[in-house]
């Protein structure tokens, strides 16, 4: 359960996910043969690489799956969700705000592992989705940006909305 270093550290997969937003509306692709979550949509995403801060691999993500050039000060932080999977492996996944503007349409850069990219609403967003992305979205849209998704075993990987919530929110100190 989970990875450590040699020298006994904790150490986590970090990843990014892109919440790119037009109007009411947020962009959404469903995962195809990538052997974890296939058929279920979530937010462009990906993990970081060597030598990458977040916001690089944010935009590379951004490129890589849906064809868009974003500039560095286009995106802001959204959320940090610190996430455990059903089978244990903890993550770190930092959520980016970003907005499509005119003449900028994402595309469906990756076809092999996304079967299709959708606009979906923000307020009522689907139900089969990837459980913590859909935990971001929900928390994202609620204003926390610190959060805890802990799946217990035998939790979904799927959203289920009949299936108590993992999301925990971390307070955190609000600025004038």
């Amino acid at each position: 359960m989970g990875m450590f270093r040699k020298d006994g550290r904790h150490s986590e997969v970090v990843d990014v996910h892109l919440i790119l937003r037009r109007g009411d509306e947020v962009l959404l692709a469903r995962r195809a043969n990538t052997g974890y979550a296939d058929g279920l949509l979530h937010a462009p995403s990906g993990h970081v690489e060597d030598g990458e801060d977040v916001r690089e691999a944010m935009l590379r993500e951004t490129e890589e799956e849906i064809g868009l050039r974003l500039e560095p000060e286009e995106l802001r932080v959204a959320l940090v969700m610190q996430h455990r999977s059903p089978t244990g492996e903890p993550r770190t996944g930092w959520f980016f705000e970003a907005w499509s503007g005119e003449g900028r349409e994402p595309v469906n850069a990756e076809p092999h592992k996304c079967s299709e990219l959708g606009w979906y609403p923000l307020e009522a967003p689907p139900d089969d989705m990837v459980a913590y992305c859909r935990a971001g979205l929900d928390a994202y849209r609620a204003g926390e940006r610190f959060v805890l998704h802990w799946h217990r075993p035998g939790d979904s990987v799927a959203h289920d909305p009949a299936a108590p919530s993992r999301a925990v929110f971390l307070g955190s100190t609000a600025r004038d």
